[in-house]
């Protein structure tokens, strides 16, 4: 039962009447051959990873060798919100964490990729313990957002070197959001929809890392990205939904991709990459 398409996805969820998540481990099992709760143990064990990665980001003092990132996650924790509290600045912390503990070299899931490690459990994290999500729901919730980062992969791209940063934080933000809405229990319908709000709104988003170390934008842009996906979330849920299908939107992701310049997707040789400030951070990190 293999997932072609996130349309068909959808069917099959509405045909069986249960989750997008539910479908893709049944999925998952049937290429594997593999008993479905074995697939379920070994996602709650990714769940593990991903909440141990959480918890050292806001509690050690983690930096990496570069010395571009690190504390801010520990920063967030400790301190009180000035605008944003509760579960958006808890997504945005949990999130800033994993992918500090990343760019030091620690342990994380990549999901879909080491450079947009943060968002995926951020907001997995953050949703559970605003919903009193058991550890089943959010494991589950791992499958569905699979199962939108697995379609990504086929019809477009996860690789910020081939498709710039819509195709590793803005898929990730896309995995995120249906997530996030399967958690608070919506629909399959609306977890579609929350995922292509967020992907619509990351489209265009360019690969330019500073140095061509995964740090500067990148482990901001996690941060921002979570808060995109609980944005697609909330609006998915209200009854919103996208104008064009989440199966268009990576096809458009993927086309979008394939017309940047190289210098637009991971190489450095654009972007924030080639500001002055980037250029001088690059030439001080080399003479070290």
């Amino acid at each position: 039962m293999a997932i072609e398409s996130l349309s068909a996805l959808l069917q099959k969820a509405e045909e069986l009447e249960c989750t997008l998540g539910e479908v893709v481990l049944l999925a998952e099992a049937a290429d594997e051959q593999t008993d479905p709760q074995e697939l379920l143990d070994r996602m709650t064990h990714y769940l593990g990873v991903m909440r141990a990665a959480v918890h050292r980001g806001i509690e050690e003092d983690i930096r990496s060798l570069s010395g571009l990132s690190g504390g801010a996650a520990k920063h967030l924790h400790q301190t009180s919100g000035t605008l944003l509290s509760g579960l958006a600045r808890r997504a945005m912390t949990y999130s800033l964490a994993v992918i500090e503990v990343n760019a030091a070299m620690g342990k994380i899931i990549a999901a879909p990729t080491a450079g947009s490690s943060g968002i995926l459990p951020g907001v997995i994290l953050a949703v559970a313990e605003e919903l009193q999500a058991d550890e089943h729901r959010q494991a589950m919730a791992l499958f569905t957002s699979a199962g939108i980062g697995q379609v990504i992969g086929q019809m477009a791209s996860l690789s910020g070197a081939e498709g710039g940063c819509q195709a590793e934080c803005g898929s990730a933000s896309a995995m995120a959001a249906a997530a996030a809405v399967e958690l608070a229990r919506g629909t399959p319908k609306q977890a579609i929809n929350a995922s292509a709000l967020a992907l619509k709104n990351s489209l265009g988003l360019v690969c330019d890392p500073v140095a061509g170390l995964v740090e500067v934008p990148c482990v901001k842009r996690n941060a921002i990205s979570a808060l995109l996906a609980l944005g697609a979330a909330e609006l998915a849920m209200s009854g919103i939904e996208s104008a064009i299908p989440m199966d268009e939107v990576i096809q458009a992701m993927g086309q979008i991709g394939r017309s940047m310049p190289v210098e637009l997707r991971e190489t450095a040789k654009g972007g924030l990459a080639q500001t002055p400030t980037g250029k001088k951070i690059a030439s001080q990190l080399f003479e070290e």
